[in-house]
């Protein structure tokens, strides 16, 4: 299984972001589509979502449904309001310095399907600061980092409710256009309401850190839960948990923490087992592991073998060619 990943650095909406969603247009429609257009929200409800919980995307939001040709589907997908279910696995964890010496870390592992990795590191500024991030459903964000040294991750929170609210990629997206730190982020994450069951990790460039723990049917909730795999407090999705070790995983990963792993040691973790999951024809296989550095400004992707490094204060445009299939050594 092989997947292109490339830069696209593009301050505003333009012919960059218009061929990637030409390019992924198809696969995202037949996904977005899949339970028919009655089970989507319409138009003016996915309009209305969006000016009333993020008004500060309206405009982007606004450019870049027209640079998808303006019609309804498209611009319904791109509200990210009440999207069909995704579930995936990930792990990440906040590294702080036993020694005191470098500023922390967050590290995490993106666990999914090769083919529904979009492959777009994307650096913009569309509200007002730089944002870098690896890109979902056009314009969302799995994973990234804001000129103001904020970091957010996210991870499937291990439950299949589902409620009214938007699309977890769409919602680390507003964090890191609006937010500067750790506090501001927590706070847009208490009002944001959210379809599905997330945690949500973030780390400024002062080392404020906090897991937040979203979800459709229950408060929001803030934690200093350093490690986090896909559960909260407890599994409450045995098979997924089975199937994706997800306990083996935290706590190996907590382990690390709690015995004052260095960075470097951490890092080759990520990429070896448990930590290291090989399933990707089953929809949870290890495609990238990233480390942010806030206060460094700077993120880096790394797989078995090669790492990526991109510096907010001098980003370099460029391609890696990944290959899924051979399992790491343990």
């Amino acid at each position: 299984m092989q997947v292109g990943l490339r830069t696209l650095f593009e301050d505003t909406p333009g012919p960059l972001w218009q061929a990637a969603f030409e390019r992924l247009w198809p696969g995202y429609s037949a996904w977005f589509l899949r339970g028919g257009m009655v089970d989507r929200p319409s138009y003016l409800a996915s309009r209305r979502a969006l000016r009333n919980h993020m008004p500060e995307l309206v405009p982007t939001w606004e450019k870049l449904v027209a640079l998808a040709g303006g019609e309804d589907v498209p611009s319904r997908f791109l509200s990210l309001w009440c999207p069909p279910p995704y579930i995936a696995g990930c792990s990440q964890a906040v590294w702080v310095d036993p020694l005191g010496q470098e500023p922390p870390a967050l590290l995490r592992n993106y666990d999914y399907a090769p083919a529904l990795l979009e492959g777009e590191w994307m650096a913009t500024r569309w509200v007002g600061q730089r944002v870098l991030a690896m890109s979902d459903c056009c314009w969302g964000v799995l994973d990234g980092l804001n000129e103001s040294g904020l970091a957010a991750t996210l991870a499937f929170g291990g439950r299949t409710v589902t409620g009214e609210g938007f699309g977890i990629p769409l919602v680390l997206r507003y964090v890191l256009e609006v937010a500067r730190n750790t506090a501001e982020a927590v706070q847009q994450l208490r009002r944001l309401p959210v379809s599905m069951c997330y945690s949500v990790t973030l780390l400024d460039a002062s080392g404020d850190w906090a897991t937040v723990f979203v979800s459709p049917d229950r408060p929001t909730e803030v934690t200093r839960i350093g490690a986090v795999s896909n559960f909260q407090h407890r599994v409450e999705w045995p098979e997924h948990a089975r199937a994706t070790h997800a306990l083996e995983r935290q706590q190996h990963l907590q382990g690390l923490l709690d015995n004052g792993a260095s960075l470097a040691h951490a890092q080759a973790a990520l990429l070896h087992p448990p930590l290291y999951q090989t399933s990707w024809e089953r929809g949870y296989g290890t495609l990238y592991s990233a480390t942010y550095r806030p206060a460094m400004r700077q993120a880096t992707l790394s797989w078995p073998g090669d790492s990526w490094v991109q510096s907010l204060d001098a980003l370099a445009t460029g391609t890696r060619e990944l290959q899924y299939g051979a399992a790491p050594r343990a």
